[in-house]
């Protein structure tokens, strides 16, 4: 049995006694950004306590504003201080947290990832429309704009691996390897060291398992994990069968799974449970480190 499927199974038998701590999860849809409680294994209502819009961001220029609708992705970054983000109108963003003061920004077609890299770099997956893959200097003479890209067919997921020194980018039907290269010059760029077919097409979600070679691949038959180590797919053991997931995410502290299908809702197992977001659209949910002030 694998590390991560044990972790999976473990987790599973916490819940179900009760065991399991409150979480928070970060959620992208629609306009807004926003921080919910996932909660312990009982039913709990839902209560949003943090949100972000471009509206209400006095940072953000009017004739902008609907670049940062149709959100897609959202990533905690340094342990919860920041939040990185993007939207399918092209708007991508750091912003810190919770003062949700704007710290990085660019505009990439159909943007459908980002990841923060090494020195201040991030990576950007253009999915549709764009078909590439974009890295940006944040401490750049141009921080918004890219100083390289490279094809990827409807690019949606993109991982920073930093023991293995790798990052893992997902596109329609293919997951590959990329090194860093020339990466303290000023013209940094990926080196491409291998390419993975998926088992199936339509590459969505991909996401690290906590302690664990496996990373969470999405596509439109279902969920698989990939083993870093000898580069294979297999079914995830609970998952497996969902398919159109749009994001999967697991929790690092208690092994607790989130993932979407895209809409007003976001789903847990470990026990299986549902909680309705009310008006507020979700495409992408993720953990969010800490736990809330109030039980």
């Amino acid at each position: 049995m694998s590390f991560s499927i044990l972790g999976f199974l473990i987790a599973s038998s916490l819940f179900c006694q009760g065991q399991g701590p409150e979480g928070l999860v970060v959620c992208a849809g629609g306009k807004e950004l926003f921080i919910m409680e996932a909660g312990g294994p009982a039913d709990v209502p839902f209560r949003k306590i943090w949100s972000w819009s471009a509206e209400n961001s006095k940072q953000i220029k009017a004739d902008a504003v609907r670049k940062f609708a149709n959100l897609d992705e959202c990533k905690p970054v340094d342990g919860g201080k920041g939040i990185l983000f993007c939207a399918s109108n092209s708007g991508c963003g750091l912003i810190e947290y919770p003062s949700g003061k704007m710290v990085w920004s660019a505009f990439v077609t159909n943007a459908h990832s980002v990841e923060m890299l090494p020195g201040g770099r991030i990576a950007a997956a253009s999915s549709l429309g764009g078909n590439q893959l974009l890295l940006f200097d944040t401490k750049g003479k141009s921080p918004g704009e890219p100083v390289w890209k490279a094809p990827l067919h409807s690019a949606h997921g993109i991982v920073w691996d930093a023991g293995r020194e790798t990052l893992w980018a997902l596109g329609f039907d293919e997951l590959r390897q990329y090194k860093l290269k020339d990466w303290s010059s000023s013209n940094p760029s990926l080196d491409l060291q291998k390419t993975h077919p998926l088992p199936s097409e339509g590459g969505h979600d991909l996401r690290p398992v906590p302690g664990s070679a496996d990373l969470l691949v999405t596509n439109h038959a279902g969920v698989f994990l990939f083993d870093r180590g000898s580069g294979k797919f297999r079914p995830h053991p609970v998952a497996g069968p969902f398919s159109k997931v749009k994001s999967i995410d697991v929790d690092e502290a208690s092994g607790r799974v989130v993932y979407s299908t895209w809409g007003r809702k976001i789903e847990l197992l470990s026990p299986p449970k549902t909680i309705s977001t009310s008006e507020n659209i979700v495409y992408k949910a993720r953990w969010f480190p800490g736990k809330s002030d109030q039980k």
